[in-house]
């Protein structure tokens, strides 16, 4: 089964100074249509404004990737770990048997722009952990075998830059999933026009080619 992520569709929360997109349920966006899809949860874009951010609260049980489009988020958790992630870095948070962090804009004139994204691991506990990368230049795996930060299942997440012209092929063998959620540029699926925001979720799918119609850059993750 194909299925196309409309941004439009997407959830949205707005406070005084966040601004969130959501692909799929979360907070107040209850879309019983869109639960999670295989082991991704959650995949939300984030605006924050300076000097703002999420206090301290808990996780357990969940792989959390944040990838920084500008500006920059700092994480401090009860385990004593601290950093900041920058634009054009991710960190990684797993939360293991449960951990307590608190994240926010270091500016206080810069706005952060990121996504945020929850993989469910195999196991549920465990020992928490913390890690940062700088995203790959080119099509490489950010996160999971093979890549430069460790998840707790058997996921990749892999970062396309493709430029105007190419064509990625997406394919989802069973018992394998795949989703595609695009950053940024402009793409068509067969009669569908896709750009940032969109997403396209594959199960037991022959494949389909993307065809780039500008740069672009994408997220491609492949699920148990």
């Amino acid at each position: 089964m194909l299925l196309i992520h409309d941004s439009t569709a997407r959830g949205r929360t707005q406070t005084g100074w966040l601004d969130a997109r959501h692909s799929f349920a979360f907070g107040s966006f209850a879309d019983p249509k869109r639960p999670g899809f295989a082991r991704l949860r959650v995949l939300n874009e984030d605006h924050i404004a300076p000097g703002a951010g999420f206090p301290a609260h808990d996780h357990a049980d969940m792989d959390i990737l944040t990838i920084v489009l500008s500006g920059a988020i700092a994480h401090e958790d009860n385990l004593g770990n601290r950093g900041i992630t920058r634009a054009g870095e991710a960190q990684l948070m797993q939360a293991g048997a449960g951990i307590v962090h608190s994240e926010r804009n270091p500016s206080e004139t810069e706005p952060t722009h990121l996504l945020q994204i929850w993989l469910i691991p195999d196991r549920r506990g465990g020992v928490p952990g913390y890690a940062q990368a700088a995203l790959p230049k080119g099509e490489a795996v950010l996160a999971g075998p093979g890549g430069l930060l460790p998840l707790g299942s058997d996921t990749r997440v892999t970062v396309l830059r493709p430029g105007e012209g190419a064509v990625t092929r997406l394919q989802a063998t069973a018992p394998r999933k795949t989703f595609l959620h695009l950053v940024e540029g402009l793409a068509w699926l067969g009669q569908e026009r896709l750009r940032g925001g969109d997403g396209v979720q594959l199960a037991d799918e022959p494949a389909h080619d993307l065809h780039w119609h500008s740069d672009g850059f994408a997220l491609l993750f492949d699920m148990p």
